[in-house]
């Protein structure tokens, strides 16, 4: 069985895409790579990353409507073969050919991204020794420390190398390199901020890098005409919100969230939901699917998104001007920077609100548990910053379940009717069995960097008490 840690550095086969664009071949028929084909599947894929449904459930922005074994907290044994068999391998066949620098830089980014996920999902990962092939098939796994100071090296490496060279099958930003370096700096700062707790003084890695972004060529994402988005066009290639209720009901926005919302009367939720009755979260089978059961007695519980909201040709947000100017705001809360909170704060509400094409409630701004109640600097806006950055973040499972874990907020109570042992909410993913028989070492070796071992409950190194 192949791992993570074993790759061929062989051609992926990808399907035809002709509504994403005439650059696609299938790379299965050449004997080099097309780097155009290989670039235009991963994008194409990679919006899978941001619609990650099983940590929108531990974040409890999701609930499950019949099989309810993760929002139970059952273990979370998740291999993470794919992600670098996959895309990650194609995007380090486009790099290895040389054959146009812009596009190794724009793969070189692309992989930074995924990295970013799987680090925060797992912890330590393969990383510097990754993706070598049969070069090196048991890699180190790499701390998580040393994994986000790769990424943040990288990211500012491929943003300072764009050149004049061709791109071809970018069916994200269609060639444009000012986009992609401000999808670069944008990445870095979202990934520095998730290191306020690991790094929290403003001397720091975490916030040198979060200023490098601010000050890099290209500069962030300002506007929501400037998002990180995979946008699809329908047809054969429906996006993905479209077709999780196609053929079945397995999810439904939570209970939790749409409290919270409609507490702070944020008019979010008209799209955020095609109701106001949020799913029970962490209910058993019994309680979720069945005659007697909450869906049955609740034929209108809330599906994820508006109908409206959910169109075959939709987008999915990867990054979003929203979530950079709310990074931006906590990170003059934390003293990173000296920019100004309340406008940043005030920009990134707005912002999310536009994105979404609905307008702020009257005193939304000002109303309790939204309102800013201490001075830029102090780091005591954290609650409200976090909750904004949670809410902004939907439906991006990985990104509400990080920026929870991080600051704990917004509070969320656990499942009583979970099935793990501690009962808690898990805080990372397993390391996979398969990873013990082929590359015993360095798993054993990661697990031991691992407050309580290879479990689900044990903390990654930036989520801090």
């Amino acid at each position: 069985m192949l791992t993570a840690t074993c790759f061929v550095l062989s051609v992926a086969g990808c399907d035809k895409l002709e509504d994403f664009g005439d650059t696609n071949v299938n790379p299965g028929a050449a004997t080099e790579p097309v780097i155009g084909g290989l670039l235009t599947n991963v994008q194409a894929n990679i919006g899978s990353y941001a619609y990650d449904t099983r940590g929108g459930l531990y974040a409890q922005i999701f609930s499950e409507t019949q099989y309810t074994d993760v929002s139970l907290y059952g273990r979370p044994e998740l291999a993470f073969t794919d992600y670098y068999r996959l895309y990650l391998n194609d995007l380090q066949n486009i790099i290895n050919t040389g054959e146009s620098n812009n596009m190794t830089q724009i793969s070189r980014i692309l992989q930074q991204y995924i990295f970013f996920v799987l680090t925060n999902l797992w912890g330590d990962v393969p990383y510097g020794e990754a993706l070598q092939g049969d070069v090196n098939l048991q890699p180190r796994y790499d701390r998580q420390e040393d994994i986000y100071r790769g990424i943040f090296q990288t990211l500012g490496e491929a943003v300072d190398s764009f050149d004049d060279s061709a791109i071809t099958g970018d069916i994200i930003f269609g060639g444009d390199v000012d986009a992609w370096r401000r999808a670069a700096n944008s990445l870095k700062l979202v990934a520095a901020i998730q290191l306020s707790k690991a790094v929290p003084t403003a001397d720091g890695f975490a916030a040198e890098a979060f200023r490098e972004a601010l000050a890099a060529t290209g500069g962030v994402i300002t506007t929501n005409a400037q998002n990180f988005q995979v946008n699809y066009p329908g047809g054969n290639f429906q996006s993905p919100y479209f077709t999780r209720y196609l053929t079945r009901q397995d999810y439904a926005e939570s209970e939790p969230l749409v409290s919270l919302l409609l507490e702070l009367e944020d008019t979010r939720q008209s799209v955020y939901g095609s109701s106001n009755v949020g799913m029970p979260y962490g209910l058993p089978r019994t309680g979720a699917e069945g005659s007697e059961a909450f869906t049955s007695a609740n034929p209108n519980w809330s599906r994820i998104f508006s109908e409206d909201a959910r169109p075959e040709d939709g987008s999915v947000y990867i990054i979003t001007a929203a979530q950079v100017a709310l990074a931006r705001a906590e990170a003059s809360d934390l003293g990173w920077t000296t920019e100004n909170l309340s406008d940043l704060y005030t920009t990134g509400i707005e912002l999310s609100h536009a994105q979404w094409g609905v307008d702020m409630s009257a005193g939304y701004l000002t109303g309790d548990g939204v309102a800013l109640t201490a001075v830029a600097g102090s780091g005591a806006n954290v609650a409200q910053i976090s909750i904004q950055r949670y809410i902004a973040s939907y439906p991006d499972g990985t990104q509400a379940w990080s920026i929870w874990r991080k600051s704990g907020y917004p509070v969320l109570t656990p499942t009583p009717h979970a099935t793990s042992e501690t009962g808690e909410i898990p805080r990372r993913y397993i390391y996979a069995t398969a990873e013990f028989s082929t590359n015993r070492a360095s798993v054993e070796e990661a697990i031991a960097n691992l407050p309580g071992g290879n479990t689900a409950e044990a903390r990654v190194w930036w989520d801090q008490e």
